[in-house]
């Protein structure tokens, strides 16, 4: 099994870049929808009544469109983005241990498990000398030492940050509303996140064909 960047594209990726797209967000969606609409599905199709209630019945569609997902990405792809494969862990165990002890708990902490992994992991390689983030996004683009430290520790803090906002929205505020948070608050706070580190990238990059010649 081969895992790769979520950011450096290769061949099947850039030639499908709405499959990529469509894999990634799709279980999202469908965990949205499938809350939003818990009990037409359950009068629809009466067998989605043995999983529980709405957020039990997206949490197990969720959890089949996650590894759906997977096999689709590893198929067409010919590779698994290394934080979608991760998530999809904890996601099919969270979720198994929430419907088989009815405790939507374990559900509504999988983004913090996921975002706390990886931002210690992320924060822990900086104290033992290692930018892990340069591993991940190195084929993307270079950075100096510099660089690639600064990045790295604004990464760790910001999945840490994102760590904490799920346990305060799904602690003061409705499933429903912890739902729509996941799927359209998550990703637009993550996409500015991304482009406010634009700068940082652009001044600590470096031209190794450049470097190499002098």
């Amino acid at each position: 099994m081969t895992t790769e960047s979520d950011i450096t594209p290769s061949a099947a990726d850039r030639h499908h870049p709405m499959l990529k797209l469509a894999l990634e967000l799709g279980p999202l969606m469908i965990f949205f929808f499938a809350n939003l609409r818990g009990q037409w599905l359950v009068e629809r199709f009466p067998a989605l009544s043995e999983l529980g209630g709405p957020l039990f019945v997206a949490t197990g569609l969720f959890m089949a469109a996650t590894v759906i997902s997977l096999v689709v990405s590893k198929i067409v792809l010919g590779h698994l983005p290394i934080m979608p494969f991760v998530s999809g862990i904890v996601v099919v165990i969270f979720g198994s241990l929430s419907i088989w002890l009815q405790n939507e708990t374990f559900i509504k902490m999988k983004p913090t498990i996921v975002n706390t992994l990886f931002g210690v992991a992320l924060l822990g390689g900086l104290a033992f000398g290692r930018s892990l983030l340069g591993y991940v996004f190195n084929a993307a683009f270079q950075l100096d030492a510099q660089g690639w430290r600064k990045l790295t520790i604004r990464w760790g803090v910001f999945f840490l940050f994102l760590a904490v906002l799920n346990e305060v929205v799904w602690r003061n505020f409705s499933d429903d509303t912890w739902v729509a948070f996941k799927v359209w608050g998550t990703m637009p706070i993550t996409i500015i996140f991304t482009l406010a580190q634009m700068p940082l990238v652009l001044k600590h990059s470096i031209n190794l064909e450049t470097d190499g010649e002098k």
